[in-house]
């Protein structure tokens, strides 16, 4: 008798940059949602995307950028608000083709202005029969910042993730000297899947010329078949974050 091997799943994670190009010099959302339509992605990690604000150019038909984005693609979203200002706020979203049976936003700014946040949410796997863990990420620009803010995205793991339940960890982790390895695999057994694959982390940004590891997409209780970065075409041309895409094996 032959074992029915279940599909694997396709996980994204983009910086989306509010829908604009690099330095805010024109908005293309529309073009970025065909982008990310045609990866075909079962779960979508966002970061900086746009919830309510008002129709000043950064909108279309007045919907937040996940829903437009997700629209007759991803049936189920979560949006984490993170940052606030007077005409609109933004944070982390998940786009996810399976259905979302809970999410949760954790709040981890360290004092001062920036808005930082982790967004929590369970999967409903029906493929795998599992529930199915996902964290979108967006950590600091300070490092003192980013280790705290790791500490706390680690209790998180600790106590809402049971130990034996498929994990994936992903987003802008603003981690340009790649501390969060080592943290992450002692603290909570987090592997980064292109640190696995290929020896290091994948070089995000700038999109155009990669320099720095700043994205990142780690597992637990998952195995990863070939991780790849999005190509600069037309990648660099729709966010300043090269977005990163892998095959997850649970």
């Amino acid at each position: 008798m032959t074992e029915t091997v279940a599909p694997a799943l396709t996980v994204m994670t983009v910086n989306i940059h509010k829908g604009f190009t690099t330095f805010n010099r024109r908005f293309i959302l529309p073009e970025l949602r065909d982008a990310v339509r045609k990866v075909g992605a079962d779960i979508v990690f966002l970061q900086e995307v746009l919830g309510e604000h008002e129709d000043d150019g950064r909108t279309v038909n007045g919907a937040p950028h996940y829903e437009f984005l997700a629209e007759e693609i991803w049936p189920q979203f979560a949006y984490g608000r993170n940052a606030v200002s007077p005409r609109s706020h933004h944070g982390n979203a998940v786009m996810s083709k399976f259905p979302i049976v809970r999410y949760q936003n954790h709040d981890v700014s360290i004092a001062g202005p920036e808005k930082r946040g982790l967004l929590h949410c369970v999967l409903n796997v029906q493929t795998h029969q599992l529930e199915v863990h996902a964290i979108c990420v967006h950590l600091g620009l300070a490092e003192s910042h980013r280790l705290q803010q790791l500490e706390l995205l680690c209790e998180i793991v600790r106590s809402e993730v049971p130990e034996d339940a498929p994990l994936i960890v992903a987003g802008d982790f603003n981690d340009w000297r790649r501390r969060a390895h080592d943290m992450l695999w002692r603290e909570a057994g987090l592997r980064e899947v292109f640190v696995t694959a290929y020896g290091e982390a994948a070089k995000t940004f700038p999109a155009r010329f990669p320099l720095l590891s700043l994205d990142r997409i780690y597992v637990r209780n998952a195995s990863v078949h070939l991780p790849v970065v999005l190509p600069r075409r037309p990648w660099s041309h729709l966010s300043d974050h090269a977005p990163l895409v892998a095959e997850i094996h649970l």
